[in-house]
């Protein structure tokens, strides 16, 4: 009779072995799932572009200095600049460097030359747009102050 007992309670722990098994093999894949979508969250933020134009500098009454500062961990390369809507010239100077580039490495930070087909009127409030490689926008307003 004993043996009976004994027999019908080790039946009982199976549930329960069972239960504690399914939960482990539940909470390791979650944890698996968790690291894979954060690793692709990374790696989809982690070169992403953020830039700004953080000063503007008149040279004449044809060419305006926008100097960018690049923040992000990729580099940004410029593709296009409009002044009030209007696309316009531009040549870009890395700091500290001789040469000519449109790319803005990661931390640093890049003068770009743009040369406007007009004019500029004095007082005038102006929009300077840079577009970037991955289509974003550098956006900033001045008023020329010519002297």
């Amino acid at each position: 009779m004993n043996f009976r007992k004994f027999r019908k309670n080790a039946k009982a722990l199976s549930p329960v072995i069972a239960t504690i098994i399914l939960i482990a093999v539940t909470v390791a894949v979650s944890v698996v799932v968790a690291a894979w979508m954060g690793a692709l969250t990374i790696g989809f933020m982690g070169n992403s572009e953020q830039a700004s134009i953080t000063n503007t500098q008149y040279v004449s009454s044809t060419i305006v200095n926008a100097t960018v500062q690049n923040t992000g961990s990729a580099t940004v390369t410029i593709v296009g600049a409009y002044i009030d809507g209007k696309a316009v010239a531009f040549v870009g100077y890395p700091a500290g460097s001789g040469t000519a580039s449109s790319s803005i490495n990661k931390g640093t930070t890049s003068v770009f030359e743009l040369t406007s087909g007009s004019a500029f009127v004095n007082t005038a409030q102006y929009t300077i747009k840079l577009m970037t490689a991955k289509g974003n926008t550098l956006t900033t307003t001045y008023t020329y102050s010519g002297s």
